[in-house]
């Protein structure tokens, strides 16, 4: 999985910034590689712009996520470390990209306030490869993507939760993001988030509102009510081959835990290539404007490899999502008592989540607004073209987005994404 992520680390450099949508000044990039050290860097034609793009790894107490009496009898299945040191068994760690940004537009880096991503479910840190260097030169400065607990190159321990409610499997991530967060001395950051990484970002700002300055769920899970009628619709009017598919497979997920990627690695384990096959038929589908065959496998090897590991925070989808992938606890009924000042969701223009949660949302809080209640400000943006991935699909208009999410202005000359 480190051929893959570095080779989309490589991508990365492509996508910078578009002339027309700078935010307030033009920057013509080029580019020097150093794979001795993990990191690229950007220089301006002026000499005055440097990005860099490095590899970190982050180790945390074991004790923070499970507590101090059961984590010594948490074994991690994998556990990868930076270091030339061997990995403590009182420890995990947290695998992740910095970018950081010097230029003339950002003249001190530490006044700006850094970026943190985390990805959906199944992902990890360089799903955001496109989006990264622009997100880092427009606006943010530092950028932080993460592979969270469980997930792509960090550690895999096993499930365990100290209880079998939802803040029980909630706490896996809201704890270790806090942890990583202390270990790099970060007192504040803009979270953004994609779908089941939305979910638990909303989770982490309940519990420590105070470290989330704005809050951007990039087509989260888990936002709307459930609607029987509107469901039971839905379900009488696929054929009788469409149920029998889908019923099968909301028992084995919702009633036996198994995880979609369990069956991937079974899959591949009786047809071998026949499962990397699958993969990139997704790929090729549903990422049509990824014209580069090399750039597309490179993604393909990212994805299947980390789906391959052996499964960890995978597990959390039936502890947090009912059968047809709706909330135990939605969030339409937690963002709103949030202590988080703005919120901002971006949906694609064709995604499949349901963008009537982040308007209901955005409807609560403007009445606990008027009358005279605490609320977030709410802002619902529509990318343009994209799906469920906009940071893939239409990644320009998606930085635009997410730097207007993030307090930040545009150039006049940008196209303005739309406001719904």
């Amino acid at each position: 999985m480190k051929v893959a992520e570095h080779k989309l680390m490589k991508f990365a450099h492509r996508y910078v910034v578009p002339p027309e949508t700078e935010t307030t000044s033009s920057t013509s990039c080029r580019t020097s590689n150093d794979t001795a050290t993990n990191s690229c860097s950007y220089e301006t034609d002026g000499g005055s712009t440097v990005v860099d793009i490095s590899l970190i790894a982050t180790r945390i107490s074991k004790a923070r996520v499970f507590g101090a009496n059961r984590s010594s009898s948490i074994m991690c299945q994998v556990v990868q470390s930076e270091t030339n040191d061997d990995d403590d068994a009182s420890t995990l760690t947290i695998h992740g990209v910095k970018v950081t940004c010097t230029c003339n537009r950002i003249n001190n880096k530490n006044e700006k306030t850094p970026l943190l991503l985390l990805h959906g479910y199944g992902n990890a840190a360089l799903y955001f490869y496109r989006t990264l260097t622009g997100l880092s030169i427009q606006h943010y400065g530092t950028v932080y993507a993460l592979d969270m607990l469980g997930w792509g190159i960090s550690s895999r321990p096993h499930f365990v939760t100290n209880d079998n409610h939802v803040r029980g499997a909630e706490n896996f991530f809201v704890a270790s993001i806090e942890a990583w967060r202390e270990a790099n001395k970060i007192d504040q950051f803009v979270l953004g988030a994609h779908s089941m990484g939305g979910y638990l970002a909303v989770a982490y700002a309940e519990c420590y509102p105070n470290r989330v300055k704005r809050l951007i769920l990039i087509s989260p899970a888990g936002v709307p009510h459930k609607d029987e009628q509107v469901e039971n619709t839905k379900w009488y009017n696929q054929s009788l081959l469409q149920r029998l598919v889908v019923g099968f497979g909301r028992k084995i997920i919702w009633n036996l835990g198994i995880t979609p990627f369990q069956i991937l690695r079974f899959w591949h384990y009786l047809l071998g290539s026949r499962a990397m096959s699958f993969v990139q038929s997704y790929l090729d589908e549903a990422f049509t404007m990824i014209d580069c065959k090399e750039e597309k496998a490179a993604l393909s090897d990212y994805l299947f490899l980390n789906t391959m590991l052996p499964g960890s925070g995978e597990h959390v989808l039936s502890r947090v999502l009912q059968e047809g992938m709706f909330a135990i606890e939605p969030l339409v009924d937690r963002i709103p008592k949030l202590q988080v000042n703005f919120v901002s969701f971006l949906y694609g223009e064709f995604d499949w989540m349901d963008k009537s949660g982040g308007l209901e949302v955005k409807k609560l809080c403007k009445i606990k607004e008027e009358n005279g209640e605490n609320a977030p400000t709410v802002d619902v943006y529509d990318i343009k073209g994209a799906g469920h991935s906009p940071m893939l699909e239409n990644w320009v208009e998606f930085n635009l987005a997410m730097i207007l999410s993030g307090g930040g202005q545009l150039h006049s000359k940008a196209t303005r994404p739309k406001l719904l």
